[in-house]
């Protein structure tokens, strides 16, 4: 059973909902996965990422890029990257903004690139967008992302309103890929 760990901050609510439709998906695809805000991160919290065989960030998006927060712990991260402990795992990445596009991409690019640097292996969301006249909002990968999961919620949208069924269950079947594609990366090289 592969150990995945979410690490995310949500400022208001809605990537938090996100993170756990995503634990949802990593759980039921039969990982052993939790979630773990970036505010919670000690030294038994660093244990747990050196630990797991695949990490997920997650953040909102504000102002083109992803969350004080969020920088913070991977500013903080320079450790484990140090000692390669990050190294070979499995990684991806989730972010949500009020409007559909919100520069979104350059916060997936930066979970890359802070991916890339630890050496990790990057998995998208292996899902097709929803691109036809027909396609509404509910339905499955409505924002469009392949190199990670992009969600939506209108500013003036509570955390129980937004984002919407369609954006959860994205972010369900994103958190199943995960952990299969960890689940085939960690048979292949043990």
């Amino acid at each position: 059973m592969s150990k995945i760990v979410i690490v995310y901050h949500s400022g208001y609510g809605h990537t938090k909902k996100v993170a756990e439709s995503v634990l949802a998906g990593t759980l039921g695809a039969g990982a052993h996965a939790k979630l773990l805000p970036v505010a919670d991160i000690d030294e038994a919290a660093w244990a747990e990422l050196a630990a797991a065989d695949a990490i997920i960030f997650g953040a909102p998006t504000y102002m083109g890029g992803p969350s004080a927060d969020f920088k913070k712990f991977a500013d903080a991260s320079s450790k484990p990257w140090f000692g390669q402990t990050w190294k070979d795992k499995v990684a991806a990445g989730f972010t949500n903004s009020a409007t559909m596009n919100g520069d979104k991409f350059l916060t997936i690019q930066y979970f890359v690139t802070l991916a890339m640097q630890h050496g990790m292996i990057w998995a998208g969301t292996g899902l097709m967008p929803s691109n036809t006249k027909a396609a509404t909002r509910n339905d499955l990968n409505y924002v469009g992302g392949s190199t990670g999961l992009l969600t939506q919620s209108p500013a003036d949208a509570s955390p129980e309103e937004a984002p919407p069924e369609g954006d959860l269950e994205t972010a369900r079947l994103f958190g199943a890929r995960v952990a299969q594609v960890t689940a085939r990366w960690i048979s292949a090289i043990r």
